[in-house]
């Protein structure tokens, strides 16, 4: 029982948690050779009181930017990530020499830049990751006075850049593994093991797993198709192995739902196919024989088995089973662009937050009667992440892992030559960072600030003496986000489950349609559409578990409802097995009352009301669909506010 009293609480706990992942060794050695490489070159060239440090300060920076950039994938989306910070941050540098001094000038100009940053964070990963060197290397620039021009400092920042993005080539060139491959690969990875955990506790945690490696596979594979010119063929092979795998995938999930235990040579032979996928290998083994006297899922999962088997191993199978998708027409991307940015209104949101904070952070600049003052603009802009996410989270855990690092840059600072030996902890904070970007906010952040710490203070020396200012500002940037990014908005008082619920039940109910009144295509589409939603509603409880009462309470009162909606789209599965197997086609009236049943529910959580008791009347393959249909309804009527005592709904 004392132990129970003493037990942090469970949105701390998620709050504090980190991810626990292995070292990536050949992201290490390149982190602590190639962004310190540039100085350690003007250090040996000028040495530390000469006029070649500060164009090593800015080469470095640019290899910071330039090397964070790049995470996993193919070597394309690499690039364009590398390309898109190294430029929006050269821009930050030419930016932020507009906001020095005080005045109105350098409030609207941080209010366009603001703005800017937000809207090119809502058009892809690589502009996000663009937008916020944007803002970081506009703070930095704000407060860095050098005796070099502005365009030999960016000079300088490009050709850093250029190095980081050459180790990054050099690196993609060694590695064995092809990224496309992989993620393709590891979809049938993820069968095996779902054909491997039916019957135990992991079963539905290994069927989200797959979901997650179909979503990544489709969105690197076919989205990479319509963009790529050089690899296209290579692209649509790949593309083809995507489309085949559906009835497998469909008949994994439908034995996980009936708890139809595998064949051993079926988890095999998953194996022996995400084997040849990766390694562009040919299948090794034969292919499994088709099976009669088997249950329906069984019976599924073979012939999804040996469809993949035939189109792996043709390489004509693998790029006839493609779906082409062709060009779109600049009108229809302009239109997608505006859509995700200006026409999107959690975009629109995000602009004013960003804008707000950063406006704030410009006027405390201005204001603030303590040494480079600086540091709050860059400590927001690091907090305050553009894209969308829980900026609780984010605040708390940029913010304590900021501090924890002032300090230690500090201590560096207090008994650190400025000479050579600066480059032993630059490389060692450098390596640290893709070990701790796979942990948490907070633990990249206690090993980037010294690195930028150290970098500044070569650049125009410090001392130690201005830690209590960095932690000054620090806090000052935190309480910044929190107040005027998260306290201030109606937003964070209303969990975005409900978005997410009701998106994940239009996408049930389009699955029903699809399911029982068209194709096979369509049907695998609508399959794909609903478990993507299912994902997305995922990721939003997850975020805002990590929050303090009363949202994180809120959002762990959806769990239930979250676990029966899955439940209710592997049932609607296993009925599309059993249509295909032979079962009698259900009546179109009782599809009908299903679907109606599904938009109802969509309707009571958009306004918040509790659904009726009456149950669904359904036989043959919709009867077990209709059951969980009626489950999720109670769980909501539960959890609907007012009809259960102590949790209340997501939006009242």
């Amino acid at each position: 029982m004392a132990e129970r009293g003493l037990r942090a609480p469970a949105w701390l706990e998620e709050l504090v948690r980190t991810s626990p992942a292995s070292v990536p060794w050949r992201d290490v050695t390149r982190f602590a050779l190639v962004i310190p490489g540039p100085l350690a070159l003007a250090l040996a060239i000028g040495g530390v009181q000469g006029p070649a440090v500060g164009a090593g300060v800015f080469a470095t920076m640019g290899a910071l930017a330039a090397t964070l950039a790049p995470q996993s994938g193919p070597l394309r989306v690499r690039l364009r990530r590398v390309a898109a910070a190294s430029l929006l941050g050269g821009v930050g540098l030419l930016v932020g020499q507009g906001l020095t001094g005080g005045g109105w000038q350098p409030v609207l100009l941080m209010v366009v830049v603001s703005a800017v940053a937000a809207l090119l964070s809502s058009i892809s990963g690589a502009f996000s990751l663009g937008a916020l060197q944007l803002l970081i290397y506009t703070a930095i620039s704000s407060g860095l006075e050098t005796p070099l021009s502005a365009g030999v400092e960016l000079g300088f920042f490009l050709i850093g850049a250029a190095w980081g993005a050459l180790a990054v080539l050099v690196q993609a060139r060694t590695e064995q593994l092809d990224p496309d491959r992989s993620a393709v690969g590891v979809v049938f990875t993820r069968v095996a093991e779902l054909l491997e955990a039916i019957g135990t506790d992991r079963t539905d945690e290994a069927r989200r797993e797959l979901t997650l490696a179909l979503n990544a596979g489709y969105d690197r594979v076919l989205y990479a198709r319509s963009r790529s010119a050089g690899r296209s063929r290579e692209l649509a092979e790949l593309a083809g192995v995507l489309n085949a795998a559906a009835p497998l995938v469909e008949g994994a999930v439908a034995s996980a739902r009936g708890g139809v235990s595998a064949d051993s040579r079926d988890i095999g032979a998953a194996h022996a196919l995400a084997t040849a996928v990766t390694s562009r290998r040919p299948v090794l083994g034969e292919r499994p024989p088709p099976v009669e006297d088997a249950p329906a899922p069984r019976r599924a999962v073979r012939h999804g088995l040996r469809l993949v088997w035939n189109v792996v191993g043709d390489p004509e199978e693998r790029a006839s089973a493609a779906v082409v998708r062709p060009e779109l027409e600049w009108r229809v991307r302009l239109h997608d662009l505006f859509d995700r940015t200006v026409g999107n209104a959690d975009s629109r949101a995000f602009v004013v937050r960003l804008t707000l904070c950063m406006t704030v952070a410009e006027i405390a600049r201005q204001l603030l009667p303590i040494e480079r003052p600086y540091w709050v603009l860059l400590t927001v802009a690091i907090v305050l992440k553009p894209d969308y996410g829980s900026v609780f989270t984010r605040a708390v855990q940029r913010g304590a892992g900021t501090l924890l690092g002032v300090l230690i840059g500090s201590l560096l600072l207090t008994f650190l030559e400025r000479d050579a030996w600066v480059l032993l902890p630059l490389a060692l904070s450098a390596g640290a960072l893709p070990w701790a970007r796979s942990g948490n906010f907070g633990l990249f952040s206690v090993f980037q600030t010294p690195l930028i710490i150290l970098l500044l203070d070569l650049a125009t020396p410090s001392g130690a003496g201005l830690v209590g200012a960095r932690l000054v500002d620090t806090l000052i940037g935190c309480a910044i986000v929190l107040v005027f990014g998260y306290l201030l908005w109606p937003q964070t008082w209303r969990a975005p489950l409900d978005d997410a619920l009701r998106s994940a039940t239009l996408a049930l109910d389009r699955f029903v349609a699809a399911a029982f009144t068209e194709g096979p295509e369509a049907t695998r589409r609508a399959r794909r559409g609903s478990y993507r939603a299912l994902t997305e509603l995922q990721t939003q409880l997850q975020r805002r578990l990590a929050e303090p009462p009363p949202i994180s309470s809120r959002a762990a009162a959806w769990w239930p409802v979250i676990v029966q909606l899955e439940r209710t789209s592997d049932a609607v599965t296993e009925a599309v097995i059993a249509l295909r197997a032979g079962e009698p086609a259900p009546d179109p009236a009782q599809v009908g009352v299903l679907r109606k049943a599904i938009r109802e529910l969509e309707r009571d959580l958009r306004e918040h009301r509790a659904p009726d008791d009456a149950e669904i009347d359904a036989d043959g393959v919709l009867a077990p669909v209709a059951r969980e249909v009626d489950a999720a309804r109670r769980l909501i009527r539960e959890t609907t506010p007012g009809r259960r005592s102590g949790v209340r709904g997501t939006d009242d």
